[in-house]
């Protein structure tokens, strides 16, 4: 009898077998289809958030540094030191409304010189808070030698009202508060001088496109 025949049934049975479909298969590819598609859409959805919060972002923007130009107010803020030779201003840091608009390091002493401009614009009619931070260095001499190397961080914030075709005036002063018998430490602070007056400036017409 012939024992190569049993050997070639159970080869072409093995073959049959091995290139039997897995059942399995289409399902697992359907799975990885479908996870493919959802993260697409998550990807698009989060593009699409991104671009709507830029575009809030925008609109604030435009509503509280630039605000109406026919009906809005005006704001013009200043800065200005008054603190005494112990004290010298290394940086400034102001904020309108949670928006930067001034920031400025220097280690020479130009910022205690003066006063200067840190915002001129437009804003629009209502509630606007100002936020500021000062820091200072302390140059101590003689019996306030104990000054040199001191830092002095100042943090302090305004609320002021603009009104509509006024102009809102605030001057931040850094100066030392007391008196003669006041310690040098506890000097620095900071006080908000405000004045308001018509806004004479003439209004510009926006264009068509905007500008």
């Amino acid at each position: 009898m012939d024992s190569r025949l049993p050997l070639a049934l159970i080869a072409s049975l093995v073959l049959r077998v091995s290139s039997a479909p897995d059942p399995s298969a289409p399902a697992a590819e359907g799975q990885f289809d479908t996870k493919v598609r959802t993260l697409e859409e998550q990807v698009t959805d989060l593009k699409e958030k991104i671009f709507r919060s830029k575009a809030r972002l925008l609109r604030l923007q435009e509503t509280v540094l630039g605000g109406d130009l026919s009906a809005g107010a005006r704001a013009v803020l200043l800065h200005k030191s008054e603190m005494g030779s112990s004290f010298v201003l290394e940086s400034v840091a102001y904020v309108l409304d949670g928006a930067p608009i001034f920031t400025k390091s220097d280690l020479n002493g130009e910022l205690a010189k003066g006063e200067f401009e840190i915002f001129n614009g437009r804003i629009v009619p209502g509630q606007h808070q100002i936020a500021v931070k000062l820091a200072y260095r302390g140059h101590g001499f003689g019996v306030f030698s104990y000054l040199e190397g001191y830092r002095f961080n100042i943090q302090s914030s305004y609320t002021f009202k603009a009104e509509p075709t006024k102009v809102t005036q605030v001057k931040i002063v850094g100066y030392e508060k007391g008196g003669i018998t006041t310690d040098l430490k506890d000097r620095p602070s900071v006080r908000y001088d405000v004045e308001v007056t018509k806004d004479v400036r003439p209004t510009q017409p926006r264009t068509p496109d905007g500008k």
